[in-house]
């Protein structure tokens, strides 16, 4: 599956899986997951780059990417490995791609799929699966964040055989190019927090772009306030009619994000490697100096770390024995490891670091996007306190 010994001022390890993490997929897996790579590299990494620049969003690139499966993968059967290296590679193009696909796959087609009705799902799967519909999660709210399951107050009220929502959500990822948004909010009647389709042109609906963030800029945040939004009684969720019945949906997302960690940190070496052996300093390549080799080495060695730690989650989670816990702490062990692996690849590159136009400034910014969204770093570590001692410092 590897090269075999190279010659002379080959690298040994082009790919920079040293731990041969790839080599765990069967034979179909792996050609695909090069295939998919392949295109990713040529085809979504430089293009991003302008995009991210304008915060603008790559509708061209998204449908190639729907073209290659990238939509569907949290139904086509494939095995949770090969899934988690997809948003490795989907990430180590550009992260802000990879977490639309994300959300798309482990939210917006999961949920419709497990918790839709079948009318639901045959209206929306189809072209959910090859990006020609984009689904938006409405959850998160100006005032409520790592609190909101106890503090959501969007509000919904059946009458007359509608539901009646009110209230405002902020961060919505995809929010203002969405067909529909999965709103979550709570049922006047019994206070439970139940999940909605709201399609996106619906009165009352409005989505205003978040812009000037520093990371993940292609990804178009909104907004969003929900004003006497009038919707049919058949658009609620009917296996979402608790908030607890999204909690295995909502553990796996989060686990998804440590995907994103490793791919973020592999795309660093790619750069910093690359930057290393081209740039000259003092009449010798970069590569030649000690401290430089070092960095190298501890950015691989985060990546690697980061994507074992991944596969063994992956291979618990194919087995059904994921629980929240060992999601958060993949998730803010390996967003911590990330931030540094960044930091030392913007270092290496210089005054050049700072910039997008060599990518690492593009990655600098995203890293610290994916250390605080799904669960920030302190509440996931509090997640893993409470495992471990049975008290919670936050609940």
């Amino acid at each position: 599956m590897h090269p075999p010994a190279p010659g002379a001022g080959a690298l040994p390890f082009p790919d920079a899986d040293l731990m041969y993490i790839v080599d765990l997929l069967p034979p179909a897996e792996r050609d695909r997951y090069f295939s998919i790579r392949r295109f990713l590299q040529s085809s979504v990494r430089q293009p991003s780059i302008e995009y991210w620049n304008r915060e603008e969003f790559p509708l061209g690139l998204l449908a190639d990417m729907g073209k290659h499966g990238l939509g569907a993968l949290q139904l086509d059967g494939s095995s949770t490995l090969f899934k988690g290296l997809m948003y490795v590679e989907l990430a180590r193009a550009d992260v802000s791609l990879s977490a639309l696909a994300g959300i798309h796959n482990e939210l917006i087609l999961g949920m419709i799929s497990q918790l839709g009705s079948e009318e639901q799902r045959a209206r929306w799967l189809p072209g959910l699966k090859t990006f020609r519909h984009l689904g938006a999660f409405a959850l998160t709210e100006p005032d409520h964040g790592s609190d909101i399951s106890g503090g959501l107050e969007t509000s919904a009220r059946l009458a007359g055989g509608e539901w009646l929502l009110n209230g405002a959500k902020r961060w919505i990822g995809a929010g203002t190019i969405a067909d529909f948004a999965l709103v979550w909010a709570r049922d006047e009647a019994d206070g439970e927090i139940k999940g909605f389709i709201v399609e996106t042109d619906r009165a009352g609906y409005t989505a205003t772009k978040i812009s000037n963030k520093i990371g993940l800029r292609i990804m178009q945040n909104a907004d969003i306030v929900l004003s006497d939004v009038r919707i049919p009684a058949a658009n609620l969720l009917p296996g979402a009619t608790s908030f607890s019945r999204t909690n295995e949906l909502l553990r796996d997302s989060r686990a998804w994000v440590g995907w994103q960690g490793a791919g973020i940190q592999l795309a660093a070496f790619d750069i910093a490697r690359a930057y290393a052996l081209d740039r000259r300093q003092f009449g010798k390549e970069l590569a030649r100096f000690q401290l430089v080799q070092q960095q190298l080495a501890d950015i691989l060695g985060n990546a690697s770390a980061s994507l074992a730690l991944m596969a063994q989650l992956a291979r618990i989670q194919q087995e059904g024995k994921l629980e929240m816990a060992q999601a958060a702490m993949a998730k803010a062990t390996i967003t911590r490891l990330a931030r540094a692996s960044v930091a030392m690849g913007r270092s290496l590159l210089g005054g050049n670091g700072i910039s997008s136009d060599y990518e690492m400034g593009k990655l600098f910014g995203d890293a610290e996007v994916l250390y605080t969204y799904e669960g920030t770093y302190e509440i996931n570590s509090l997640i893993v306190g409470r495992a471990v001692t049975g008290t919670s410092a936050f609940l």
